[in-house]
């Protein structure tokens, strides 16, 4: 005879189980506070049923976070298609372990914007079967129990969503100091006004994404080429408060520019690095996107 667990036993193995499942709910939606929400809802989830209901926990939390994120999706999809201006996910500092252990370029990679971007390609469904297994490393059986789908269909739905997420530029990845250095040598020359050592940063082709939800001012398209990148940021200085302090902090796996004002984050800018030099830069400023990776700069 099973013997049911203690609430609070049920509840300490939930708070254990929740960076894990946050994760999940994060690389599946690409917000922070959606996968707080959807984390919390199936906590109420779980707190709803009987008790010795639920067998191995986190299975079931896996199984009723993946599904609630698909549900999300499918609303999100239509939110982001009228959305301002680029849509970008929101930033999440990774140096606390918030998104878990950051110690592999795989890891770092699974979180990556340029990932996670990729990912909007995917269908509800081919995004969830890419996360559990390569983020998660479900087998093909433990991935069909959470989606209620045949081995062989999720089988099928990984090779398609890896070839669709599968660029040529992955194997020109820099190593994490050579991407750090450069960040801190693109800040370094813009609070300098350093022009030609700016200059060298950036890549002949690359672009610059804004993401102000139409909240804030931002490109509503990418500036593309390093002279109008270059003509751009120049021409936004005058823009900044007076008080905007820019530190380089680990963001989604790697360095970025976090840039504060007063006790709140005013911009974050992840950049993508290819050959020693910046290919790609993305600047969330929307308001709304900031306020996961404010608190956790206040309680670090």
């Amino acid at each position: 005879m099973t013997t049911s667990p203690e609430p609070g036993r049920t509840a300490e193995e939930f708070e254990s189980l929740r960076p894990r499942m946050f994760g999940l709910a994060y690389r599946m939606l690409g917000s922070a506070e959606e996968a707080q929400d959807t984390v919390q809802d199936a906590y109420l989830r779980l707190s709803a049923t009987e008790p010795g209901a639920v067998g191995h926990l986190g299975g079931w939390l896996a199984k009723v976070v993946t599904n609630l994120c698909l549900n999300r999706l499918t609303s999100a999809r239509v939110r982001r298609e009228q959305y301002a201006g680029p849509w970008l996910p929101e930033p999440v500092l990774t140096s606390d372990g918030t998104l878990g252990p950051m110690e592999s370029a795989e890891r770092r990679d699974s979180v990556s914007y340029a990932l996670l971007l990729l990912l909007e390609k995917l269908t509800p469904t081919e995004r969830a079967v890419y996360v559990l297994r390569e983020a998660f490393a479900y087998d093909y059986r433990e991935i069909a129990g959470v989606l209620g789908l045949g081995e062989a269909n999720c089988r099928q739905l990984y090779r398609r969503a890896a070839a669709r997420v599968t660029t040529p530029d992955a194997r020109f990845e820099p190593s994490e100091r050579v991407h750090r250095e450069l960040v801190e040598a693109f800040v370094g020359a813009a609070r300098a006004g350093d022009l030609t050592a700016l200059e060298k940063t950036l890549a002949a082709d690359v672009s610059w994404w804004g993401d102000g939800g139409g909240k804030v001012s931002a490109a509503r398209r990418p500036v593309e080429g390093r002279e109008k990148v270059l003509r751009f940021l120049l021409g936004t200085r005058e823009r900044f408060p007076a008080d905007l302090e820019v530190t380089v902090a680990e963001v989604n796996g790697d360095a970025a520019v976090v840039a504060t004002t007063g006790d709140a984050v005013f911009a974050v800018v992840t950049f993508d690095v290819r050959e020693g030099a910046i290919v790609t830069a993305r600047a969330v400023m929307n308001p709304d996107k900031l306020g996961f990776v404010t608190r956790q700069l206040a309680a670090s």
